[in-house]
């Protein structure tokens, strides 16, 4: 996702995923960050392909044509195009295919900015409920953050249904907290900043890189 004034609005760009859950939970953030008022780009592998679409996904969540024209302030963009021009990031891409999404969106494209990071490293490989591909001793938000250094990784709202994502009054009222963690404490601001906005209470953390207290994702 990136920010950057244009029109009076920021601009948010976030990366897409082909599994049904996060590109469900993907839309889901982009129309809510939409509504705050940020420009929002969506990124994806093939911009014509996505755009053909025509089958609700496993979810029965409608195609993204359908949710798009329903969103017509979003911009559909390749994942290069939509980070070159973003101020800051969100890869909402299923864990399996973050590396990959963020190596189409060019490293001079991501360098200096700051990534929120909403993925989670699910391994479905022995069917449900999945386990994770990589966990105890290391993290994905790690591994994103070690083959980007010049990256500011973010992890946040990855332990969230999408619902809640974009309205966190659904649970208690809005009386939780979101972990944020990170190693640059101003990309934490900017991040607890706009998830405030959004009406999503946080508390702070350390570490994509020094092992913090609850499980790594």
């Amino acid at each position: 996702m990136v920010m950057r004034p244009a029109e009076d609005r920021a601009r948010s760009t976030s990366h897409e995923d082909r599994s049904s859950g996060h590109r469900h939970g993907r839309a889901g953030l982009a129309g809510r960050l939409d509504e705050l008022g940020h420009e929002v780009a969506v990124g994806t592998r093939d911009v014509a392909g996505t755009m053909a679409r025509t089958a609700p996904d496993g979810m029965g969540n409608p195609p993204y044509p359908a949710w798009a024209g329903a969103h017509t302030r979003v911009r559909l963009a390749t994942f290069a195009d939509a980070a070159a021009r973003a101020e800051l990031l969100v890869n909402a891409t299923s864990g399996g295919v973050s590396m990959a999404a963020l190596a189409a969106a060019g490293t001079k494209n991501l360098a200096g900015k700051v990534l929120i990071d909403i993925a989670n490293p699910l391994d479905f490989s022995l069917g449900f409920p999945p386990s994770l591909f990589v966990k105890d001793t290391d993290s994905l938000g790690e591994q994103i953050q070690a083959a980007y250094p010049e990256l500011k990784v973010v992890k946040a709202l990855n332990t969230l249904t999408a619902a809640l994502m974009v309205n966190p009054a659904q649970l208690a009222g809005g009386q939780h907290s979101v972990f944020v963690s990170g190693n640059d404490p101003d990309a934490k601001k900017t991040v607890i900043g706009l998830l405030t906005r959004s009406g999503t209470p946080t508390s702070s953390t350390s570490a994509t890189s020094a092992p913090p207290a609850a499980p790594r994702c």
